[in-house]
């Protein structure tokens, strides 16, 4: 079932997520609610969705990045952003860190902002421990554009959306960024917007 997403002015959008118990986790409502999610995910769409994102304050949130949305960007683009196929999956109780690797800028933009986009500095590589959805132990090692989407959705059960952390004189309409910025290097973006 394809759930409403909340958009930014949403209070659930700026509280911290609480965390679930192993049995509420393998309880019908939580199954549920992540197959729901992973169907609105998709229907948007998208390549992740965070339960804050559909009025639910969990920390529990859905990924994937289809070939098929990889296969529209040009390829150095997708070479660029360390961008590959990551399989559906569901991440609960996240603990994130940050890994060697330094930050990366690249634009980003979120189903709760539906229509914008800016430059978004985050962490090359990171370590996300966390629970699946049989409640049990997993251990992520993420890097490029898979790590991104990960800090972008923790980033939403801890209360932040990516405008906490833009580069704000990056941040543009989607259609101007399509019609003007899509092919333009981040580092001319920046000299060419001030940041």
């Amino acid at each position: 079932m394809v759930l409403k997403i909340r958009e930014a002015g949403d209070a659930v959008l700026r509280r911290r997520a609480r965390a679930l118990s192993a049995e509420e986790i393998l309880s019908e409502s939580i199954q549920t609610l992540i197959a729901s999610m992973f169907d609105t995910m998709r229907a948007a769409p998208g390549v992740g969705l965070a339960a804050p994102q559909v009025g639910v304050d969990l920390q529990l949130a859905v990924i994937e990045d289809k070939p098929e949305y990889i296969a529209k960007l040009p390829p150095e683009h997708s070479a660029e952003r360390l961008r590959s196929v990551v399989p559906p999956h569901v991440i609960i109780n996240p603990r994130l860190s940050f890994l060697s690797g330094g930050d990366v800028e690249f634009f980003e933009g979120c189903l709760s902002l539906p229509g914008f986009t800016a430059i978004v500095p985050r962490a090359l590589v990171v370590k996300v421990e966390c629970l699946n959805e049989r409640a049990e132990s997993v251990t992520i090692e993420a890097r490029g554009w898979y790590a991104r989407i990960l800090q972008h959705e923790i980033d939403h059960l801890l209360g932040n959306l990516y405008i906490d952390r833009m580069l704000s004189r990056s941040f543009m309409g989607r259609e101007n960024f399509e019609r003007s910025w899509k092919n333009v290097g981040i580092a001319e973006c920046k000299r060419q917007l001030g940041d």
